[in-house]
């Protein structure tokens, strides 16, 4: 419908989900819906890379155990994270002997990985994919800021990258939520050039999926119990019903964001929550738990990622952003 947005006649399921998450995530309400809680943030690894990795591998056979099937019943793989060639992804696909997808969507990237899934068993090419993603508070912080070694100040408008993963079994057959369409998001770029705030730069992205999902689809905004979007954070998220609004969309009855609920946007989070992990967690457990449950029977899940790099923000260039939108119904 549009040039955007793509039904799945077949409407794929997600029949299970595995999530982890590290002690400061669990201090919220996503504590009490998170399958595994950390205690410690490195995981009992030497490296918050190869924690990172490791929490990825966690979800990605927690959503495999938890539908009863084992690895070689999965067909593909379809996974990313934050880091340098998504090394997470593909370390942790190398445990597995299934073909594997890296997809990289920045904190996107968990709408990317379903909407390719949902696209492989839609079609009939493969009958179960595991779709998954997740980040790390420290090693996002190297990557793209400052490491913690060096104790910088962060501003008020930054985000809290999660450290947390999350993945989700998209099947042909079973009970659970439905994937019925997905809209794929263009690169939008407003001229940001914080690296710290997110929010802001992602937030145009976010619009202009939403308002082409509505544009293209011709649903009505009260057909969704949730507009939710990635990581957008407390101020992402008011500039993003500004936009949607001057544009005749009035989203703010029912729009959340996942960066906003992971953290209750306390103090110490400033802006709220980011990274691949935020949306991941939120969805897979306290998302998939509330829709499963019944409470929630239809959500457009818009996660919105920053494709910026160390070197590009040296180079002085402004930060290009995309948003990718799936419809899950109960």
């Amino acid at each position: 419908m549009g040039n955007q947005t793509i039904y799945f006649r077949n409407s794929p399921k997600i029949v299970s989900t595995s999530t982890i998450a590290g002690p400061k995530e669990c201090e919220g309400i996503i504590g009490r819906y998170v399958e595994t809680a950390l205690a410690d943030d490195m995981y009992g690894e030497s490296t918050y890379e190869k924690a990172e990795c490791k929490m990825l591998s966690h979800v990605i056979d927690g959503a495999m155990s938890n539908a009863g099937i084992d690895r070689d019943q999965v067909d593909m793989i379809v996974s990313g994270d934050l880091l340098n060639q998504i090394i997470s992804a593909s370390f942790a696909a190398r445990d597995f002997s299934v073909p594997f997808l890296g997809v990289y969507g920045a904190c996107s990237t968990m709408a990317e990985s379903l909407a390719v899934a949902a696209a492989f068993v839609d079609g009939g090419y493969c009958r179960r994919v595991v779709a998954a993603t997740g980040s790390h508070f420290a090693s996002a912080e190297r990557q793209y800021r400052y490491p913690l070694e060096l104790g910088c100040t962060r501003p008020p408008q930054a985000q809290w990258t999660v450290t947390g993963a999350g993945g989700a079994l998209v099947a042909a057959e079973g009970n659970g939520i439905r994937i019925t369409a997905a809209t794929l998001g263009k690169v939008v770029d407003f001229g940001i050039t914080d690296v710290n705030n997110m929010g802001a730069a992602m937030a145009p992205a976010a619009a202009d999926t939403i308002l082409a999902h509505f544009r293209g689809t011709k649903e009505d905004l009260e057909a969704y119990d949730l507009i939710v979007t990635g990581d957008l954070g407390a101020l992402g998220s008011r500039i993003l019903k500004d936009l949607t609004w001057e544009k005749g969309l009035d989203i703010s009855a029912n729009h959340v964001d996942c960066g906003e609920i992971i953290y209750n946007v306390i103090e110490d989070e400033f802006q709220g929550g980011s990274g691949a992990g935020c949306s991941a967690v939120v969805l897979n457990s306290y998302l998939y738990s509330k829709m499963m449950a019944g409470s929630i029977k239809k959500i457009l899940f818009v996660a919105t990622g920053a494709l910026l790099s160390t070197v590009s923000s040296g180079q002085g260039e402004s930060i290009p952003c995309i948003a990718h939108a799936v419809v899950l119904e109960r």
